[in-house]
């Protein structure tokens, strides 16, 4: 599906998603909760969420390592920031890419490696979800039978697509000479300019691929991912108290499963439909909250979240002299 469709298609879903979540509430109430939150629980919830961002960078170390052992960290921090914030601003996820290109514009690292590395995070991101929601639906207060089909659909099909990754990132590492020759006896019936860049990009792909080669780099950065993700269900948990949602911890953490479930489908800049209606998912459909408090902290939260690492990474992007226009080509 060509990238101009897919940014069509998460504007329908997002439109179809704000529609859905609001065709029984009332706007102005929903407001109402966003504007009457308690200002310093928000605020440490946003701190708290923002806080990932440099555990993000410090993660990545592991996974650069292999082909630039001493990356610093101020350019990890700031490929992860404008990736972000990219996210934030651009469709179709276009924040992967524009981190790998903005790193590769920062360290002499291709941004095909750059990129291998961030699909591999996202692959440890995926793992660290799980294992934290088998912990969420394991807990002796999880509310019996309330798993809507829905959920349980999402986690079979989020643990289908990582054994096939996992499958298919093994086989690379595995025979990663098959995997080259591969390429290579393809370039020889592609023109001469696409076939320097299959070959190119499967060499780049392997070296990004390498730290999954070493236990004493996979465990580190599984280890960090399970932070990001403590983390992320510590901002939500915080975030439930500023809007009254009085819910045990491992409420956020399905909540921190269900969200990320939901914006893995094309969606718009932001996630603006799919955050919400991942998060209401959890609260309505899991715990039984009524629909304006659940809504107002989907907003609330979403919205003090949205704005420091949009700052941030814009601040960064103007610092190595990247526009916008430029991160959306």
């Amino acid at each position: 599906m060509g990238r101009r469709w897919i940014s069509v298609l998460g504007f329908a879903i997002a439109a179809f998603l704000i529609w859905w979540l609001f065709r029984n509430e009332d706007p102005a109430e929903v407001w109402k909760h966003v504007r009457t939150a308690d200002p310093w629980l928000l605020l440490l919830a946003v701190a708290v969420t923002t806080a990932t961002f440099p555990v993000r960078a410090i993660r990545w170390r592991y996974l650069l390592a292999p082909v630039q052992p001493g990356s610093p960290f101020r350019s990890r921090f700031a490929a992860v920031c404008i990736g972000f914030m990219a996210n934030n601003l651009l469709p179709a996820r276009a924040g992967e890419i524009a981190r790998a290109y903005s790193y590769g514009r920062l360290e002499p690292v291709p941004v095909a490696t750059a990129f291998a590395t961030v699909v591999v995070e996202r692959f440890l991101d995926g793992v660290a979800i799980l294992l934290l929601l088998l912990v969420a639906l394991l807990s002796p207060g999880f509310p019996s039978g309330a798993l809507p089909e829905a959920v349980v659909a999402g986690i079979r099909g989020l643990t289908v697509g990582l054994a096939g990754a996992l499958v298919l990132v093994s086989l690379l590492l595995i025979f990663p000479k098959g995997t080259m020759d591969i390429a290579e006896r393809l370039s020889g019936r592609l023109p001469p300019r696409i076939a320097r860049l299959l070959v190119s990009f499967t060499e780049n792909t392997l070296a990004g691929l390498a730290s999954l080669r070493g236990w004493r780099l996979v465990l580190p950065a599984l280890g960090w991912s399970l932070g990001v993700s403590l983390l992320q269900s510590l901002s939500f948990w915080a975030g439930f108290f500023a809007f009254g949602i009085d819910l045990p911890f491992q409420a956020a953490l399905l909540t921190n499963a269900t969200v990320a479930f939901a914006i893995a489908i094309p969606s718009a800049p932001g996630f603006v439909g799919s955050f919400h209606a991942g998060a209401m998912l959890a609260l309505t459909g899991v715990y039984g909250v009524v629909g304006t408090p659940a809504l107002g902290f989907a907003f609330g939260w979403h919205l003090g979240s949205f704005i420091p690492i949009t700052l941030i990474g814009l601040w960064y992007a103007r610092q190595i002299g990247l526009t916008l226009r430029q991160l959306r080509k």
